[in-house]
């Protein structure tokens, strides 16, 4: 099915609506009526998100994973209305409810990939697709990633089809010490980037630490050039950050004159402010103990570093500041950043009670993130750290959605939350496993056994061998 025609289906579904972050202004009633969201809109791009139909559903007999840790024998999970109803056991289905017998296989949150540029590096991957990197300044943080991207990108179906990814976030390149602003999608056919865009979900500032940002300006014979110049580029930033804020403050809280408006500001007062979550390419560990000095300087929080190749050398310093990794399994040693890595990060780390999770930053690998969490358990494993498989999968749903700030709402099967749903047609850590079919918001829109619900996005239709369903 084509995004033009799934389109139309989702115009007869509930509005999933888009929700403004508020902050409530501190100083009487001048301020309660002006407030920190009317100086300007913080979200003028909100998402239009309908949950496509879906019918009330239960999955029987099945071992069923609930994404924070529990595991479930000869389980059952019902859904309906676009959320999980409950999961256990002995269910009976309502009346008129889809039942399908699952016996032999598994049932499990849909994965959650905190780290892609599906849409901004779509395939086919041509210089003319290529828009994830404004590499045109160090300090781009006046750019979206969701500006970027291409709802046709046939990779987003191949992430839904083969990894069960039901979630993502998009994030700006490294080139840049402030790449600019990530956006969470659902993972839906959609004609435009709003009609996917994540409800309510907060935005993220991409930056980057290390070899990026001082060999893209340093070759341009410009600062920074060695990583004490990143630091003091990123300080100088913050510090007109805090100013503006101030400004803005000021005047969200008293009224007066607007200050003049900065678009790259505004993003980096939301993370002064709270409202938009850091998320920091980064690898060496003193880099990273570096970067959470720094955010204590000027009162942001790190939510996650991502790739965090030596995150295993600080878990305990991750942990004491309530401050995600996420990694892969067995990436590392490709440059000189990267190359103390050991296959035993994620268990390390899970080991010391910090936040872990597995990404893919790659249009490949988010196929099969399922498998990198298999490898990186067997590698734990292998150094005397025990995880069960059903507490590593929290590091697939649960801990990303965490690091995003939705864990709320998806990440795990309980009662309550939307319904993104993968029935696996085995054990999801074996490679002889894939989706069998997967629910997004409890509409299914991938089943391997029907050919009418397999992802073919726009852009495909008309290509040889593509398109071409009955």
């Amino acid at each position: 099915m084509s995004a033009a025609v799934l389109a139309l289906l989702a115009g007869c579904a509930a509005d999933g609506g888009g929700e403004r972050p508020k902050s409530a202004s501190s100083k009487g009633e001048k301020a309660s009526a002006l407030g920190r969201d009317k100086g300007y809109a913080h979200d003028p791009f909100p998402s239009t998100y309908h949950a496509y139909p879906g019918v009330p559903t239960l999955v029987t007999n099945v071992t069923v994973y609930d994404g924070e840790g529990g595991r479930i024998e000869g389980g059952s999970v019902l859904f309906a209305d676009g959320k999980i109803v409950a999961v256990g056991q002995t269910l009976e289905a309502p009346a008129g409810a889809t039942v399908i017998d699952g016996t032999g296989k598994w049932v499990t949150p849909g994965i959650i990939d905190i780290h892609s540029h599906l849409g901004d590096y779509p395939s086919p991957g041509v210089e003319a697709n290529s828009d994830g990197n404004e590499a045109t300044d160090p300090v781009t943080a006046d750019v979206w990633a969701e500006h970027s991207v291409w709802p046709q990108d046939p990779g987003f179906g191949r992430a839904l089809a083969n990894g069960g990814v039901t979630t993502l976030q998009i994030l700006p390149g490294s080139a840049n010490l402030f790449g600019g602003r990530s956006v969470v999608l659902k993972n839906v056919y959609a004609r435009t980037m709003q009609a996917m865009k994540f409800p309510g979900a907060p935005y993220g500032l991409k930056m980057a630490c290390g070899e990026n940002p001082k060999r893209v300006y340093g070759s341009k014979g410009r600062k920074p050039a060695t990583r004490m110049g990143n630091v003091a580029v990123d300080r100088a930033t913050w510090a007109r950050a805090a100013s503006y804020k101030r400004k803005w403050d000021k005047y969200e809280d008293e009224g007066g004159d607007p200050p003049e408006r900065d678009i790259a500001m505004d993003t980096l007062r939301g993370v002064l402010s709270g409202e938009i979550r850091v998320q920091n390419h980064c690898y060496r560990a003193d880099e990273m103990a570096i970067v959470m000095d720094m955010a204590k300087e000027f009162g942001y929080k790190v939510t996650a570093f991502h790739h965090a190749v030596e995150a295993y050398k600080i878990a305990d310093l991750l942990k004491q500041n309530d401050t995600c990794a996420a990694v892969w399994a067995d990436w590392y040693g490709f440059k000189m950043e990267s190359y103390d890595g050991i296959s035993a990060n994620l268990a390390l780390l899970e080991k010391a009670g910090a936040c872990a999770m597995i990404h893919s930053d790659d249009a490949n690998g988010i196929q099969r993130l399922n498998q990198e969490v298999a490898k990186a358990l067997a590698s734990g494993r292998r150094a005397g750290v025990d995880v069960s498989d059903a507490a590593a999968w929290r590091w697939l749903s649960y801990n990303p959605a965490r690091a995003l700030g939705i864990a709320d709402r998806t990440g795990s099967l309980k009662p309550g939350k939307m319904a993104d749903v993968v029935l696996w047609n085995g054990n999801p850590l074996s490679v002889y496993s894939r989706p069998e079919k997967v629910w997004v918001d409890g509409a299914m829109l991938y089943d391997a056994l029907d050919p009418r619900r397999r992802p073919v996005s726009d852009f495909e239709l008309g290509q040889p061998g593509e398109g071409d369903v009955k």
